[in-house]
């Protein structure tokens, strides 16, 4: 099998994809909202922008939003509660240089022409700052609500990507199980560099040379750094088995981070407890093991919220700088 080569630049797409993801380099990034919620899963939203601003502010590199339509006690996170596109939408124009994700956008449960549609329209609006983080979904009780089979979620998933994918040319012509159009009409607005940055999360019930053809990066999720580097490894000989120029892994990351900057890691729900320098040397295991960019979450973090964010501003940022793009 063909190994990827080291390159200079991941194919360019819009200025979130070519800033956040860097090769061999790691980016840090903050999984929206901003606050501590362990008695539930609802958070309470303060001071929600202004928190967004000052990760702006301090340097971190994207704010990652979720799509949770519905509240599922059983699932027990209910993500920033509003809609990603209208609070995306609400974010662009209050902010300026942090790039704006979603991770990740259930396509089975949207029809590709609005996600598409809105998808752009933030790109637009924010001067190329969307990253499109989308994925199958995991939660079977959302579907029968939307009168939608849980089972034949992944053939919609594909079909969604076919979709969304040929909205980017001009009056496009396609044939989907969800639509068709023989290129008397056309879509606008037209993302910024071209195409949406499309970063599929985990498997998303596909093969895994599906996911290294049609990605343009991939969200994984936590392991220790020896087997994310085997995981990263596998993805990316996929991608350079199919002849197509490497792309960027990132992943989420739960966090407590402990006033003892020497305390040893305990682990918590997909992630850990610890003081700052062991945060350090395991983010740096990871950058060694190939991942471009980590988003933190902070909603299991014991300490106050905007202190954890300066502390890891201060502590940790500099390691890992986000260098702006110079072009869209």
């Amino acid at each position: 099998m063909k190994m990827h080569k080291p390159i200079a630049q991941f194919a360019p797409i819009n200025a979130a994809y070519n800033t956040v993801f860097q090769p061999n380099l790691l980016s840090l990034g903050l999984v929206v909202p901003l606050e501590r919620y362990t008695n539930g899963p609802v958070p309470t939203m303060t001071c929600h922008l202004e928190r967004v601003r000052m990760a702006e502010d301090l340097g971190f590199a994207a704010v990652w939003l979720r799509d949770v339509p519905f509240n599922v006690p059983s699932f027990g996170d209910a993500g920033q509660t509003f809609d990603p596109f209208v609070y995306l939408g609400f974010l662009a124009g209050q902010t300026s240089r942090i790039a704006l994700g979603v991770a990740s956008v259930i396509l089975p449960l949207r029809h590709p022409a609005h996600v598409a549609k809105a998808a752009a329209s933030v790109d637009v609006l924010s001067g190329g700052r969307l990253l499109l983080g989308v994925a199958s979904g995991d939660r079977p009780e959302e579907y029968p609500a939307m009168n939608m089979s849980f089972e034949d979620r992944g053939g919609r998933f594909r079909d969604s990507i076919d979709y969304i994918r040929a909205m980017a040319a001009d009056f496009p012509e396609y044939e989907t199980k969800q639509g068709v159009s023989h290129g008397a009409m056309d879509m606008l607005p037209k993302p910024m560099g071209g195409k949406l940055p499309l970063l599929v999360t985990g498997g998303s019930c596909q093969h895994p040379d599906w996911v290294a053809a049609n990605s343009d990066g991939w969200i994984t999720y936590p392991r220790d750094a020896g087997s994310q580097a085997q995981a990263i490894g596998d993805y990316r000989t996929r991608v350079a088995t199919l002849a197509l120029p490497d792309k960027p892994v990132m992943q989420s990351l739960y966090i407590d981070l402990l006033d003892n900057p020497d305390a040893e890691p305990r682990p918590i729900h997909l992630g850990f407890q610890s003081g700052v320098k062991y945060l350090h040397r395991y983010l740096e295991a990871l950058q060694q093991a190939g991942v471009n960019h980590v988003a933190l979450n902070l909603r299991l973090n014991s300490g106050d919220t905007e202190a954890t964010m300066k502390r890891l501003a201060d502590d940790i940022l500099p390691a890992f700088p986000t260098e702006r793009a110079a072009h869209v």
